[in-house]
């Protein structure tokens, strides 16, 4: 007995529909990274675990798919080893190599790799698959495309504000208004940490307050206590997170708070600027907010960090973000090589788009025109012009075989087909196509130049 068929869960299929939807956005994320400077690459979709591992913290590192080593992968293991050691001990010995959990460290990688072949700053595009062993809910899968941007090579705030304007372009062109820009600094949560006596557990910190739209500020709370957080530390973060709102006010705020940490006091001033240029330049679709509960808790951001949230009466999570890193690519030797880069989650802006009828008018099958099958003969006829259609570009195809009417009419109609064409004795003698609109019943009897301009 045959198992029945199927697909790991956080995996999905994609029929011609969807396919033709995630390319429409595919498309308009590409033509944004070329008009804003950003050329293609492409790396493995499968890297050295060396590469992978301690890049986005504890939780980051049990989420990346391992890779069986080949052949044997038990070879050189004895039975104890395999029934005492730890499960991460032997993981280390039978597999060397791990599936790509996100774009932006196996492109850090791929600069230190090329550094002598490239220009700074270096701008790059990648379009690829990502996967994660995450739990499968809604808009969140194990096999998902990722659509990265990046900039390495350059400090200055203004690729800060490049990206803010790369992401207002996407979702215009898009369609989609009313998408909010969040914004904050790793240099401010550095400056949270420190009024609250709290340093040595930033990296907790962020991956708590990364949660806060998962489970809530209460949750989060109980989780910074449970990591050690004192009672007045995690006030002092509640309070102060609930306060973020007005940009100006949250800025005056904590420059009184941040008195005494002078990185934080720098990443106030950062997002200064960036909020004053962008005032000055507009926005034509998304609004620009600040939120000090962002953190972003993937261990390599060190500067400012975004998110992108979907309008408010959709509910589904962020649609996009990303953040500066200083220090990515001295973990693979290159040191003093500041990145930025962001990233646009195709998935959920499919589902966001879907949601809100902003997908435009989209066919499951493009052919407009099918050359019904009469014989041999005649279907050489026929595609002789076809040929002669699809040189001028009309999407056009022969059925295949020479059943009854019905069916092949059936096809056309089940496909959407707009047009069919009757080859039959007569028409054959006569060198002439008869033409007929499937939705008005209308027939016309054309000649090959008639053919193709009604058509074209």
């Amino acid at each position: 007995m045959s198992n029945k068929p199927g697909i790991p869960k956080g995996t999905r299929d994609f029929d011609s529909i969807q396919l033709y939807k995630r390319n429409y956005i595919i498309e308009i994320i590409k033509d944004s990274f070329l008009r804003f400077g950003f050329n293609p690459i492409e790396t493995p979709s499968f890297e050295r675990s060396s590469t992978l591992l301690g890049k986005y913290g504890d939780e980051g590192d049990r989420l990346i798919f391992k890779i069986l080593k080949s052949g044997d992968f038990l070879k050189g293991l004895d039975k104890n080893e395999i029934i005492n050691d730890n499960s991460s001990k032997i993981g280390s010995k039978i597999s060397d190599k791990a599936l790509r959990y996100d774009l932006t460290v196996p492109f850090a990688r791929y600069v230190v790799q090329n550094q002598n072949n490239i220009t700074l700053p270096y701008k790059r595009f990648q379009i690829q698959p990502v996967w994660r062993a995450d739990r499968p809910q809604r808009g969140r899968f194990r096999e998902f495309l990722q659509c990265d941007a990046d900039v390495i090579g350059s400090k200055s705030l203004f690729q800060e504000i490049e990206f803010i304007q790369l992401f207002d372009n996407v979702f215009n062109s898009l369609g989609l208004k009313e998408a909010t820009i969040k914004l904050n600094s790793r240099k401010v949560l550095i400056g949270l940490s420190e009024i609250t006596d709290c340093k040595d557990k930033f990296k907790d910190l962020t991956i708590a307050l990364d949660k806060i739209d998962k489970i809530g500020l209460k949750a989060v709370n109980n989780e910074l206590k449970s990591k050690g957080f004192s009672d007045k530390s995690v006030e002092i973060i509640t309070d102060l997170i609930s306060s973020s709102g007005d940009f100006k006010n949250s800025m005056k705020l904590l420059r009184k708070t941040f008195k005494n940490s002078p990185t934080g006091l720098e990443g106030i001033s950062d997002l200064e600027f960036i909020f004053s240029s962008i005032e000055t330049l507009g926005l034509r679709s998304c609004a620009l907010s600040f939120d000090l509960g962002l953190a972003r808790g993937i261990d390599y951001y060190t500067g400012v960090i975004f998110e992108v949230s979907a309008p408010e009466t959709v509910t589904i999570g962020s649609i996009a973000g990303g953040g500066r890193y200083d220090n990515l690519t001295e973990r693979f030797g290159l040191s003093n090589m500041s990145g930025i880069g962001v990233s646009f989650g195709l998935d959920r802006i499919y589902m966001v788009l879907d949601e809100l009828d902003l997908f435009p008018n989209v066919n499951s099958n493009l052919v407009k025109v099918l050359f019904l099958n009469f014989g041999n003969e005649n279907s050489v006829f026929a595609l002789e012009a076809i040929n002669k259609l699809r040189d001028s570009n009309v999407y056009a195809e022969l059925y295949p075989d020479n059943l009854s009417l019905k069916k092949q009419l059936s096809y056309a109609n089940k496909n959407k087909i707009p047009f069919v064409i009757f080859i039959g004795d007569d028409e054959l003698k006569a060198k002439k196509f008869n033409l007929k609109d499937m939705n008005s019943g209308s027939q016309e009897l054309l000649t090959i130049t008639q053919l193709l301009k009604k058509l074209s």
